[in-house]
């Protein structure tokens, strides 16, 4: 009885280690296909409702949308390796610093089909960029303070991430929009995307530089953060607010007039769009890929005339 309790145990435990060893296997049977973004921010809730969309006409995929731990290189780096450690067919990123990770980037690229999207990273081997011209969109922004500043006057810039590419071409889309102009942007100051550094970038620039008119949210929480500082400074309205994309207070502000307009892009389409492209190289049809490796998916301009429908549009879009 002792021996047949022994080899009944030792059979239940083979089981057990065979369930155990199968059991990742089963449940990454579906190829999976994740959406990366560059950090934690309310700017992602679209793309998390496009990489939803994209789940329910892709039900042979198992779709995602992963926050690194943190906003920086290093930590999108573990994000990536643990995800090409799981199995991953497909990666579409936002590159926080794609200057200084373009061999880990490739090291990814050779692994998996590798996409980017919001900032780009030409120099590396993705397959393709779908987002937004940053550059058109920063002409926009100056289209915005040409407008709202006929009379020119000195703007600073508050950004996440100064060194991703999507700020730096925003910026000199912005300078190249305000070009014969007696605009001028005189700094842009990064928070590396923390919101209370955000905050009090705007607040220390009010007494460094007393002669500012106009401040330019580059990432879509910088200028909810430009809002409340000069809000609590009781400058909200004196100073020309340029931003960028459609945070609820950036809307709200677009509305009420204290902020002259802002830039929006479409992360629900980025991801939604994006998904579908990954799911059909992935199978084997590349032919969504265009030859420049580049889907542009336009911005708009938002000020107080249109603001209402496209808060309108953005809620039914999302659901």
């Amino acid at each position: 009885m002792h021996c047949t309790a022994k080899i009944a145990a030792s059979a239940a435990a083979g089981l057990l280690l065979a369930a155990a060893t199968l059991a990742p296997a089963v449940a990454s049977a579906k190829p999976m296909l994740v959406f990366v973004t560059n950090g934690s921010s309310d700017f992602w809730k679209a793309a998390a409702a496009g990489v939803k969309k994209a789940q329910a006409e892709l039900p042979d995929f198992d779709l995602s949308l992963k926050y690194p731990e943190q906003a920086t290189a290093a930590a999108q780096q573990r994000l990536l390796d643990d995800l090409v450690t799981a199995g991953a067919k497909g990666i579409m990123i936002s590159a926080v610093d794609p200057k200084t990770s373009t061999d880990m980037l490739d090291k990814i690229a050779s692994q998996t089909a590798l996409f980017t999207t919001d900032s780009d990273a030409p120099q590396t081997k993705r397959i393709a960029y779908i987002g937004s011209s940053n550059v058109l969109a920063g002409q926009q922004a100056g289209e915005i303070a040409k407008k709202a500043m006929p009379n020119g006057g000195e703007c600073m810039g508050f950004v996440g991430l100064p060194g991703a590419d999507n700020s730096k071409e925003r910026v000199e889309g912005f300078k190249d929009g305000i070009k014969g102009t007696k605009i001028k942007l005189i700094d842009v100051r990064g928070d590396n995307m923390d919101q209370t550094a955000a905050k009090k970038n705007v607040a220390d620039a009010l007494v460094a530089n007393p002669n500012i008119t106009c401040m330019v949210g580059i990432y879509s929480y910088n200028t909810p953060q430009i809002y409340a500082a000069l809000k609590e400074a009781g400058e909200l309205g004196k100073i020309t607010i340029v931003g960028f994309d459609d945070d609820p207070v950036t809307l709200g502000g677009v509305k009420e007039g204290t902020i002259a307009g802002t830039v929006v892009q479409q992360p629900f389409q980025w991801a939604y769009e994006g998904m579908k492209l990954m799911a059909a190289y992935v199978n084997g049809d590349k032919s969504g890929v265009p030859a420049n490796h580049l889907i542009i998916v336009p911005t708009k301009i938002i000020t107080k005339d249109n603001v209402d429908a496209y808060a309108a549009d953005l809620k039914a879009m999302q659901g």
